[in-house]
């Protein structure tokens, strides 16, 4: 009697196939001078807030758009809707975790035409299956929180390890909670040497204007290099 089974490897071929359609999403996207950043982060780490803080500040100075990644709902579109007045779209994953390359782009098919600078794609939030798609992003950021604990880049390696910016959120609750500022950046620094770290507060402002920084620069060099 065979005993045999066919083995399909599935998941090999669905990344191999997702990092073929980011990468021509990159190359379009470069062609079109749009930067899309990738925002990643568990739910609660004050995403939302954090983004409506940047745009407000960058929004005279670049053409910003917002796509709202979720597995149900349109609060956070509304909400980025109503805090900036910046274009907002839902993007529903049909009880998916993340979006892949493919879900990006239809994503950005409903922006077409509008002469975007930069396209912020707010992931859905955990901080495991969003870390395992290429989006076609131009750059990645995650944003952890204080409450979450200062060990969380050694639980979750794949996510800090492709991260171009890590945003460590509500610094202002600092003195409340068993939380290691320098330790934890030391434990960014093990998974990507090459990421850059800002202390931030979305709630009080502080350390905003380093990340606007950051991404300002970001956009300009990607146009600079079509």
């Amino acid at each position: 009697m065979d005993n045999e089974v066919r083995v399909i490897e599935i998941k090999k071929s669905v990344f191999a196939a997702n990092e073929k359609e980011a990468d021509e999403l990159r190359d379009a996207n470069k062609k079109k001078g749009t930067f899309l950043l990738n925002l990643m982060a568990s739910p609660g780490a004050g995403k939302t807030t954090t983004l409506t803080q940047v745009i407000n500040k960058l929004k005279n100075e670049l053409k910003i758009a917002v796509m709202e990644a979720d597995i149900d709902s349109d609060v956070d579109a509304i909400k980025i809707k109503e805090k900036t007045g910046v274009e907002s779209i839902q993007l529903h994953t049909g009880g998916m975790c993340h979006l892949d390359a493919e879900m990006t782009k239809q994503g950005l098919a409903g922006l077409e035409g509008k002469d975007i600078d930069l396209v912020i794609l707010e992931n859905v939030g955990n901080l495991v299956c969003p870390a395992e798609f290429d989006t076609g992003a131009s750059k990645n950021i995650m944003i952890l929180s204080v409450p979450e604990g200062h060990d969380k880049p050694l639980k979750y390696p794949l996510m800090f390890s492709i991260c171009d910016l890590v945003i460590i959120n509500k610094i202002d609750v600092l003195p409340y909670f068993d939380f290691d500022l320098k330790l934890c950046e030391e434990y960014v620094k093990m998974r990507n040497p090459n990421a850059t770290i800002i202390p931030i507060s979305a709630k009080t402002g502080e350390g905003v204007d380093k990340v606007c920084e950051w991404l300002r620069n970001q956009v300009k060099l990607w146009k600079g290099s079509k």
